[in-house]
């Protein structure tokens, strides 16, 4: 069943309620809250998959950017118990929320911020345990892709160094109010054991694989030539290869490799 809204909707902040009941017992069953847990929402819309998950956990915050929500959300008694923080997502520190850490992270995300999103919480890996996030299923695909294949670019890679990404299900459009042009995938994001770039390695690696993947057609000789590898690293890696070719150790390893 589709539930109504009267929500106008802001087509700058990518706001798309979902807005079915089936579906939204799905999520929370793939979440599986448990008493104990923290649980930061980001972007909870009218509150459909807050009021779902508040009464199965110790502790609650969400973070919504839309003033006109922020107020709507604070005045249900239901969800008296959730900290609501209206806050543009990408400027809050999770260390500062109202709420326990680690938290495990949740959300319907703006599509047009998925990225930065990732990164922000790369950033602050110390502070959650674990994300469900419901983002375009494309970016799913490439988030999730290997090697060798068209979806494989530069955030297959500099998310892959930090996470591991596993595709839960995919969701049909007609399932949103108003309805998205795409569909979408709920992905589960896990941190690695043990992060394969280092924090002070971050911004050299950054732009090996944005260089590497700026002419994706060209040869690595090509587009890497301005990083002076020693001959090294190219007897183990062959420069003559493509960059969607690499896995990413190699990334990695083309990264570490010092004069």
């Amino acid at each position: 069943m589709i539930k109504s809204t009267q929500h106008t909707f802001r087509k700058k902040w990518g706001q798309n309620f979902l807005a079915d009941t089936n579906l939204l017992r799905k999520i929370v069953r793939t979440i599986n809250p448990q008493n104990g847990d923290s649980i930061l929402e980001i972007g909870p819309g009218e509150g459909a998959l807050t009021e779902r998950i508040l009464p199965l956990v110790d502790h609650m915050a969400a973070i919504e950017i839309d003033p006109k929500l922020i107020k709507y959300l604070q005045t249900r008694d239901d969800l008296k118990d959730c900290h609501f923080i209206h806050k543009d997502v990408l400027w809050q520190e999770l260390e500062e929320l109202p709420i326990p850490t680690p938290v495990r992270v949740i959300g319907n995300i703006p599509y047009n911020i998925t990225s930065p999103i990732l990164f922000w919480l790369i950033e602050q890996k110390e502070h959650w345990s674990e994300a469900f996030f419901m983002i375009q299923k494309e970016v799913a695909e490439r988030l999730t892709s290997v090697e060798g294949t068209k979806s494989y670019g530069r955030l297959t890679v500099m998310i892959g160094a930090f996470l591991d990404v596993e595709i839960c299900f995919t969701i049909p459009p007609d399932v949103f109010i108003p309805k998205p042009k795409v569909k979408s995938a709920i992905v589960r994001l896990i941190k690695k054991k043990n992060s394969l770039v280092e924090e002070n390695e971050f911004d050299h690696f950054e732009k090996i694989v944005r260089a590497a993947f700026s002419r994706r057609r060209k040869m690595l000789r090509n587009t890497l030539e301005c990083f002076g590898f020693t001959d090294t690293i190219k007897e183990k890696i062959d420069f003559s290869r493509r960059p969607e070719t690499l896995t990413i150790e190699e990334f990695i390893s083309l990264s570490k490799d010092k004069k």
